[in-house]
């Protein structure tokens, strides 16, 4: 097996581990607000373990190539293996205050420092960032598109559900927050 492809597999083996850890040891917890999440945690449980096997499946199925050389398979797992680290740095800044289901906490703070000073929400940029990697190392087009738009369209759902309780915990910070940061993409969106 070539190293790029066991490399690709052990990222995807993290990817995958890490995100069930998260899932469970990241919950909140009896004292925290968990009424508002509006099932947007079982929405991402679907719509990202779908965009994979999908955009794997479309690869197997379907040749609609990207580029050719396989610089296009480096980038693809350059942007999972930053996603992957990036991700797991911003949920570690967090520390109690990150949790799987869109939750306040009783002594939650907004965190304007960092990636946040920047944009409202890293820790899904960096999710779509690995995703956008699977579909680019997949170097198809229409993997490419499945790979990305399930997570895009479930996290921009949360972040609408997120943004939404936290308003109505920090009011006037959170809306002069919102007015100079991006949601994912600093500068841009």
């Amino acid at each position: 097996m070539h190293l790029l492809q066991i490399i690709f597999s052990v990222s995807m083996f993290v990817w995958f581990l890490t995100e069930i850890l998260y899932k469970n040891m990241l919950r909140s917890g009896k004292e925290d607000q968990k009424d508002k999440d509006h099932s947007t945690l079982n929405i991402l449980w679907m719509a990202i373990p779908f965009s994979i096997a999908a955009s794997v499946t479309a690869s197997y199925m379907t040749k609609f190539p990207i580029a050719k050389g396989s610089w296009i398979l480096y980038t693809g797992e350059a942007f999972i293996i930053i996603g992957i680290i990036f991700r797991f740095i911003i949920i570690r800044s967090l520390g109690k205050y990150f949790t799987v289901d869109v939750t306040i906490k009783q002594d939650h703070k907004i965190k304007k420092e960092g990636f946040y000073k920047y944009m409202r929400h890293p820790s899904y940029a960096f999710s779509l960032l690995t995703s956008l990697g699977l579909g680019i190392y997949l170097n198809n087009w229409i993997s490419l598109i499945l790979a990305f738009l399930p997570p895009f369209l479930a996290f921009i759902y949360r972040i609408k559900i997120e943004e939404q309780a936290l308003v109505e915990q920090f009011g006037e910070e959170y809306t002069e927050y919102r007015k100079k940061t991006k949601k994912l993409i600093p500068f841009i969106y």
